[in-house]
């Protein structure tokens, strides 16, 4: 068993207190052996993917099922969500709200809380990319790619990791203001949809989009146990930030 460092004492000002809300995150007990054990997972099932035969066959029939049926509006949603949670767009996203809590909420640990969640949670999938190495749907086999690509970074996807972390760091900031249920219903839907919108466009597998969710949840459930113990510490040494508002000192 590992004994759990207490979260930092909430200040006695309730704005005060709303502005460091994720000072502490919301933490499973075994936040090193679960995520572990997702991660293992998660390689198992891009390294059957990869390497049974039949299996990618199998998949890529629901992609071109999919592309067989497109229509002019869904073309226009699934383009749009491919590039707000593209590479660009997603830092531009996570940059907006961050400095909205930095400037804004004057939420100096908030808006660092918030980044951290979901660049941890999105930047994961990097690393089983390069691990599994699974070759993209072939867009001469669809009927009507709408943004081709063929490189061998199909497993997990990378949209799909951004809208997991930001669902993940959404709650995190909702948690006890009674908007969590809110939270959680808008982060699954927009799961659901970023998933979706990956297979409608052609560039995943179904295996790829399910991959997402269990990779990027587990790189989030690990750093939330590595920010309650370590953040206050740091960020307590960082003064600048107190500019920007309160800060509490760590226990």
């Amino acid at each position: 068993m590992t004994s759990e460092q207490p979260p930092p004492e909430p200040p006695a000002d309730p704005l005060a207190q709303a502005r460091m809300r994720m000072a502490h995150l919301p933490q499973m007990g075994s936040w090193v052996l679960w995520p572990a054990v997702m991660a293992v997972f998660v390689l198992a099932l891009g390294f059957s993917a990869k390497f049974i035969p039949g299996y990618t066959p199998a998949e890529l029939v629901v992609d071109q099922n999919i592309s067989a049926h497109h229509d002019g509006f869904l073309n226009t949603v699934a383009l749009a969500l491919n590039t707000v949670f593209g590479p660009l767009g997603g830092v531009i996203l996570v940059a907006v709200v961050c400095l909205f809590l930095l400037l804004v909420r004057r939420a100096p640990v908030n808006a660092i809380a918030f980044g951290a969640v979901a660049a941890v949670g999105w930047l994961s999938c990097q690393i089983f990319k390069v691990i599994v190495g699974r070759h993209r749907p072939d867009p001469a086999l669809l009927a009507n790619p709408l943004a081709p690509e063929s490189a061998s970074d199909s497993f997990p996807s990378g949209h799909v990791c951004l809208a997991v972390a930001l669902a993940f760091a959404l709650y995190y900031l909702a948690w006890g203001t009674g908007r969590e249920k809110l939270a959680v219903v808008f982060g699954i839907f927009m799961v659901v949809v970023v998933g979706l919108s990956r297979l409608y466009i052609g560039v995943h597998y179904p295996t790829d989009v399910l991959a997402s969710v269990i990779a990027a949840s587990a790189a989030v459930l690990f750093f939330t146990g590595v920010w309650n113990r370590y953040a206050m510490a740091i960020l307590a040494r960082v003064r600048i930030l107190q500019r920007f508002g309160p800060v509490p000192a760590p226990r």
